[in-house]
């Protein structure tokens, strides 16, 4: 059965954009974080036009992260202090990052891009989460102690810095600085790259800055939704690269995927769960790095200018 896309300006088959959708839901739901990452270079690898894809795919990516945020909420399993400040950063890292997508666009640069910056970003996390995976696991076989706990008054450098703020519910008392710098990066490359950002947050906030496992998922999704909320409505106006029929597929599928890939995903064990998710990422970077040095099937575009006059 096939469906025409108005905006994408080409018809799919509405089971495999289902499919699709289930698929990633079910993969979002089974590592608890947003499927952006992978839905988005699944619908380049389709065909869909790469500035379509990346704008439709903050809808599919809004409606999975308002599910966990209310989901959070009810257990009290949020930072509103923190999950705030994350939001205030992210917004403007958010109108940065389709500012930039609406320049590449118009200079022609759009899909070069998107192609360096997942081939980039997916090597040096996968391969830095690949590590830590691997080495928690040589620690556990060995008897040890996986991570060393801080002695008290040992705290990393950049948590010293000025504009000191205390966050109870996360038990953190740290510079607001990078956490904004954080968010800033996150919602950027939200809304260049179409990806919540929750596989850069989660591991930032566990690792940086040492945020209770209960609080993160919560306030993370806190920051993803508000922030790629943003980022559609400004990619809707600015771009009109919204295609509001794939994104109902995707949304649907998804919804369907997520319950079985959660339920799945309490029975993983943490190493394990950081081992998968890194190779992940490493394939999708590796799938796009060779779009990089393979010939294109077709080496030459046409595109039609518009001239003002």
């Amino acid at each position: 059965m096939q469906i025409y896309l108005p905006i994408a300006e080409m018809p799919v088959s509405v089971l495999l954009i289902l499919g699709m959708g289930a698929a990633v839901g079910f993969i979002s739901g089974l590592f608890g974080i947003g499927g952006g990452f992978l839905m988005t270079p699944l619908l380049i690898f389709l065909g869909i036009p790469p500035a379509v894809a990346v704008a439709t795919q903050s809808a599919q990516i809004v409606a999975s992260s308002t599910t966990s945020v209310l989901g959070a909420l009810r257990r009290n399993a949020l930072d509103h202090k923190l999950g705030a400040i994350l939001v205030a950063g992210g917004f403007v890292g958010s109108a940065l990052g389709v500012w930039f997508f609406a320049a590449a666009r118009r200079a022609g640069q759009l899909d070069l891009v998107i192609v360096v910056s997942y081939v980039t970003l997916f090597t040096v996390v996968g391969s830095l989460m690949l590590k830590e995976s691997i080495r928690e696991f040589w620690h556990r076989r060995k008897g040890g102690a996986v991570r060393p706990r801080r002695k008290a008054g040992e705290h990393a450098p950049y948590l010293g810095w000025p504009l000191r703020m205390r966050f109870y519910r996360s038990k953190l008392y740290a510079s607001v600085i990078p956490i904004v710098a954080l968010s800033l990066f996150i919602g950027f490359a939200g809304a260049l790259l179409g990806i919540g950002g929750g596989f850069i947050v989660v591991p930032a906030l566990l690792y940086i800055f040492r945020v209770p496992t209960n609080v993160v998922v919560g306030t993370s999704q806190l920051q993803i939704v508000c922030t790629t909320l943003v980022a559609l409505i400004l990619h809707a106006v600015t771009n009109q690269a919204v295609d509001m029929v794939l994104a109902i597929l995707l949304i649907v599928g998804g919804v369907f995927g997520a319950q079985f890939g959660a339920r799945m995903g309490r029975h993983l064990r943490a190493e394990l769960f950081r081992f998968l998710l890194a190779i992940l990422l490493l394939a999708v970077g590796l799938r796009f790095g060779l779009e990089l040095v393979l010939k294109p099937e077709e080496p030459f575009s046409i595109s039609v200018q518009e001239v003002r006059t």
